[in-house]
Parts: C-alpha cells; structure tokens; sequence
C-alpha cells in the first residue's frame, strides 16, 4: 500500500465512521503528510525507530503539548487503522505516551435524543426497517459500524437473545439484544430482506443495499445524519456517537465497568474507563440542574 492509497483510506474511515468534521480530518491530513515528508519508507515497513526520529524533530520546532498529543493520537490512530485493515501486524505508535493534557470526553446523546431519532425513521418508507432495524443495534448493542455492517445471519442468535459480533483483529465476542431491536431486526428479516437479491459474496450479510451487495459505512453515516436532523437533533453526530451513547447510558445506570468493556469488545480496561468520566460528568449536570440549593430564592 502506498501512502497516498493508505491516509485517503484513514480519512474515509474518520469521515464516515467516525464522524469527524472536515476540520479536524484536515488537520490529521496536515500531520500524515509532515510524517510523509520525513518518511523513506511505505507506511506498512514504519518502526519504532523511524517515528522516535520523527517526533523528535518535530518536538524540537517548539510544538504545545497539546498540539505534540494530536500528533501522536494521528499516528496511532492512523496505524491502529491500519492493523485492524489487515495492511500490517502491527501499531509502531504504541510505545510513545502522549504528553499529560485534559482527556477530551466523548459526545453522547441522551435518553431522550435517543428514542427521538429512532421516531425518526418513517416506517412506510422504503428500507425504512432496514434502516431501524439497523440504528436500533447501533445503540441497543453499542456496536461499531463496520460491525454492524458485516453482521452475518448465520451468527445471529435472536431466539436466545444475542449475536455473535466480529470486531477488531476479526476477533469474535457474544452481544445481548434488546428485545425492541429483535423486533425490527426480525421485521426486516421477515419482510423486507427477501424481496432484496444478495450478491453471492453476500448471501449471509444481514444488512444489505439496493444492489445486494453490503451497506458501506459512509451510507449508514449519512443515514444516521438524516434522521438526526428530521428528529430536531443539532449536535454532530455519528454512528459512534451512538456507540458512545450505549456504553454512558450503561454507567449511568450502574453497570460494571468489566461488563461495558466485554460488551464493547475492547481489549484494555484503559479504554472504557473514559465512560466513568463521562457518566460523572452527565451526573454532575443533572445535580447542578436539580439540587434545591441551586434553586434562586426570590
């Protein structure tokens, strides 16, 4: 893979599965090519090595922590991107820590906004259960959207209640499903799924398109940007953001830490401890809204 074939590929991902603006990809775009500049190598013969020489010049033009932390979130993001692609076994970024800043807490939306999106999506169209089916699992299984996008009937477990999800490093983990998502899942199933003609390759994709063949990321982002706004939604919001929603909802309500990271399919305990901020966070709005001494005394 080339560099140019590799960072579109990155930024593809960062638009349509994880919903960044146009700023902040531009800014990614901005440091891959610095790394490209310095770099006498495709991006999946990278070292260690070669990135320690790389952050050491580019730290040495003065850069904030902040801006040396973005840098190095790119680059780890970036191969992390990479490894999961399957274009190389490993992420050269790991070793590097990031300098010490303010953790930036993930957008969430609420119960309410929630249930408001999925009002959204008009029934009577046409794949509109396809479509709630769809944005039910993303919530209701805090699934990422390649997953849901490569779920395959042949490990889907409705009866029993659950799904076998293939996630990262094609690893495969147990998901439980609420029964309001079994409902639509079975609706579109049942009464839509059979009247599309799959492509051979995708005879057991759950989720298909039009032509038969899988839903790619970027349809169900702009889906889900759709929606939002029919349902009144202003924030920016992506298929993510409603994986990000399950998991702080599932805090909010006193599930174990342990539980929300099998459930997210997340290797380190690390990574999921981010949800305990956001839920204190959430917590500590709804006391400042309603503790009687924020109340004004006339």
């Amino acid at each position: 893979m080339t560099w140019k074939e590799c960072i579109e590929g990155y930024l593809e991902y960062l638009e349509y599965e994880r919903g960044l603006s146009a700023n902040t990809r531009a800014a990614y775009a901005r440091d891959l090519e610095k790394h490209v500049a310095s770099s006498a190598v495709n991006p999946d013969k990278t070292t260690p090595k070669d990135l320690s020489r790389f952050l050491e010049e580019i730290y040495s033009q003065g850069l904030s922590p902040r801006s040396q932390s973005r840098m190095l979130s790119t680059l780890r993001g970036f191969y992390n991107w990479m490894q999961e692609e399957q274009f190389r076994e490993d992420n050269p970024a790991t070793l590097f820590q990031n300098p010490r800043i303010g953790r930036k807490l993930p957008a969430v939306l609420s119960e309410t906004d929630v249930q408001s999106l999925l009002d959204a999506i008009p029934m009577e169209g046409p794949f509109a259960t396809r479509d709630r089916a769809m944005i039910e699992l993303l919530y209701a299984c805090g699934l990422r959207v390649s997953e849901v996008c490569h779920l395959q009937r042949s490990l889907l477990r409705l009866e029993e209640g659950y799904l076998i999800v293939t996630g990262k490093g094609d690893k495969q983990r147990l998901v439980p499903v609420h029964q309001e998502a079994i409902k639509f899942v079975r609706l579109y199933l049942e009464y839509e799924r059979p009247h599309i003609a799959p492509k051979p390759a995708f005879s057991d994709t759950v989720f298909l398109s039009n032509r038969g063949g899988a839903l790619s990321r970027q349809s169900v982002f702009m889906k889900l940007k759709s929606y939002a706004s029919s349902a009144g939604i202003t924030k920016s919001i992506s298929p993510h953001t409603l994986r990000h929603s399950f998991a702080t909802h599932l805090m909010e309500r006193g599930a174990d830490l342990r539980i929300v990271q099998q459930l997210l399919g997340h290797e380190s305990i690390t990574t999921t401890e981010i949800y305990t901020h956001v839920s204190a966070q959430q917590l500590g709005a709804k006391i400042a809204a309603h503790h009687p001494l924020n109340k004004k005394t006339k």
